[in-house]
């Protein structure tokens, strides 16, 4: 057999499933072959909790096939790893020659073995202490540490191969996007949305988009920002349809016939209710918002409360106990801060009150609004809903 690289991605709440456990590992084989489509041709299959990706042809860029593996939710670490024949001779061979930068830059090390195959015949310490020898021999500078070893060598027997790979790097962790049902993110152009977005998806969840734009006092630049963001999210989340609602409308109506105090909170009203009539024409089951308590003025317990009581579908609010540090983390982390902050306005600081109410009650929002047709001004906004697909792959 020639040594090949491969990637060995080892599953994580997936292994934790019943008797559907097959559909979730089947889902995320699916997820990692759409990922790599645009690297080359693979052989993507699960073993012993294992998912192992193997390149068809020669020349793939394997950097870039390990990056894309490590976006795939599902998978909680993975590794580049190198096969070859069942045999100590070749092990040995392999762990040399294709771990030798590794072993060359670390002063200790030590090789931890796994015998799936239980007809080969040496056990677990037997192997790890024969490659341990040659290793050291091989790199004299290297010492043996059981404990705090600068690098893990591991040697891996399963049924038709033996795999050689050193220590493994965190994956994206999760479930595997499509297993648990549809939603609808809102998604402004701010840091907050596109990370509570990445967060739902990161639990399983095929997503939807929804955008509110009130040209012309927000720009075809913020437009494009929010597009721009659904496309950084792709990485993670799959292909994205963002449905961009015309909202300047709404928000004049809100502006000349609702008090101001309350005008922030009956926007987000009237946002959540096209965004419940987007979802059902979707086919999603529930909402996202990028909310966290207390950040603002329309996210303090009650303002949630009655911006909530104006859908009947689930809101995910996956961002409500963190703070504005821990969000701005998890955005750098996941390549949307700097979209996140560029200077073009969303719809959500168009007529901002002055004195906005933190602690509203239901009934009073309810008169307030009474005075617009909101059933008649939100259908013919989602009649007037413009869809962009956003791929990951163009």
């Amino acid at each position: 057999m020639i040594k090949m690289e491969v990637i060995l991605a080892k599953m994580g709440e997936v292994v934790l499933k019943g008797l559907n456990r097959r559909q979730f590992e089947q889902r995320m084989i699916k997820n990692i072959k759409y990922r790599l489509v645009k690297l080359g041709k693979f052989r993507v299959y699960s073993v012993q909790s294992t998912v192992y990706i193997e390149p068809e042809d020669d020349g793939t860029d394997m950097d870039a096939v390990f990056e894309a593996a490590g976006q795939v939710f599902g998978i909680i670490s993975l590794c580049r790893a190198y096969s070859c024949e069942k045999d100590m001779d070749a092990i040995i061979g392999c762990a040399r020659e294709r771990l030798r930068g590794e072993l060359m830059e670390a002063q200790s090390f030590k090789v931890e073995s796994k015998r799936s195959d239980k007809s080969f015949p040496l056990k677990s310490p037997e192997i790890s202490k024969m490659v341990g020898g040659e290793l050291a021999e091989s790199f004299p500078h290297l010492k043996v540490d059981v404990h705090n070893p600068g690098v893990t060598v591991y040697v891996e027997v399963r049924d038709y191969a033996a795999f050689v790979h050193t220590d493994p790097v965190p994956g994206a962790g999760g479930l595997p996007i499509g297993t648990s049902g549809k939603a609808m993110s809102l998604l402004s152009g701010g840091i907050d949305s596109p990370v509570s977005t990445y967060m739902m998806a990161k639990r399983g969840l095929e997503l939807e988009t929804i955008h509110f734009f009130s040209y012309p006092y927000t720009s075809e630049r913020a437009k494009q920002k929010v597009l721009d963001l659904a496309k950084l999210l792709t990485r993670y989340c799959g292909n994205l349809n963002v449905h961009v609602v015309p909202f300047t409308k709404i928000q004049e109506e809100i502006r000349d016939n609702c008090p101001e105090e309350y005008s922030t909170l009956i926007m987000r009203r009237s946002m959540m209710r096209v965004a419940e009539l987007a979802a059902k024409k979707a086919g999603c089951d529930a909402l996202i918002t990028g909310e966290s308590l207390g950040q603002v003025a329309s996210q303090t317990v009650r303002a949630m409360g009655v911006t909530g009581a104006a859908v009947l579908l689930p809101v995910f609010r996956p961002l409500v106990g963190m703070d504005k540090e821990e969000i701005v983390k998890i955005s750098r982390g996941i390549g949307t801060f700097e979209t996140s902050i560029l200077p073009y306005e969303d719809c959500c600081t168009v007529f901002t009150p002055k004195h906005p109410r933190t602690k509203p009650v239901l009934e009073e929002v309810e008169r307030a609004e009474s005075g617009v047709d909101f059933a008649a001004l939100e259908r013919e906004a989602l009649e007037n809903i413009e869809t962009v697909t956003v791929t990951l792959h163009h």
